[in-house]
């Protein structure tokens, strides 16, 4: 929400030595989100605190924070992975690669099933002259959530005694761009040495989208042509 352009994305990627492998998340200013797990079928049980185990399940890595704000190379952020709990692990982020004392904290609750029933979260950043006690003791966001509480309420429990007043609001979704089109731009790059194996199998291909899981085929006829262009 703090970027300027329609075009600006920020992307957050996590890499670690666990079991999951990491996580890609990319967002736009319009609260357009999208994001995967290298490896979603990772199943792991709860940590000593009974919550979901996402330092375990990560394990020992970098957090890059790219910003690609329509310059000729996006900017990047990296910090180790301090805990692997992602909410911490930002909150050293902004300390050491920005310079900016924010308190960052998420929660997620589950459903018996494995589903996600609520999750949520939140960035308070300090301006000059605030204290950091300020924010050093707030209630686990799990657990606001877990009381019904919505966004206005939790700011209202972390910032009301300042004199809260908000200013905008923003919807948040998911939002897949993936396209065919953009599919073969993809399969163009690779170059023609790969695309001439492709074709030499004499078989169709299936490109998966990670983001959204949607297939896209291509015809061997389909695959001469992407060749053809991958020489020009």
């Amino acid at each position: 929400s703090m970027m300027k352009a329609d075009r600006d994305l920020l992307t957050i990627r996590v890499e670690g030595d666990g079991p999951i492998g990491g996580l890609t998340v990319t967002a736009d200013k319009n609260g357009n989100v999208k994001g995967y797990a290298f490896h979603p079928e990772v199943m792991l049980p709860p940590n000593a605190k009974g919550k979901l185990d996402v330092g375990g399940a990560l394990g020992v890595g970098v957090l890059s924070v790219i910003q690609d704000i329509g310059l000729k190379e996006p900017y990047v952020g990296q910090t180790i992975l301090v805990t692997g709990e992602i909410a911490e692990d930002l909150t050293y982020y902004y300390a050491t690669s920005e310079q900016t004392p924010s308190s960052v904290a998420l929660g997620v609750l589950m459903n018996k099933e494995n589903t996600v029933r609520q999750a949520g979260g939140f960035i308070i950043q300090l301006l000059p002259g605030a204290e950091e006690a300020t924010i050093a003791e707030l209630e686990p966001v799990t657990t606001m959530l877990n009381k019904g509480m919505t966004p206005e309420d939790i700011l209202e429990l972390i910032l009301g005694q300042f004199g809260l007043e908000i200013l905008d609001k923003m919807p948040i979704q998911f939002t897949c761009n993936c396209t065919k089109s953009r599919v073969e731009k993809a399969l163009i790059s690779i170059g023609g040495r790969e695309l001439q194996e492709m074709i030499d199998e004499g078989k169709s291909i299936e490109v998966n989208c990670q983001f959204c899981n949607k297939h896209y085929e291509f015809s061997v006829d389909e695959l001469k042509k992407l060749y053809e262009k991958a020489k020009k």
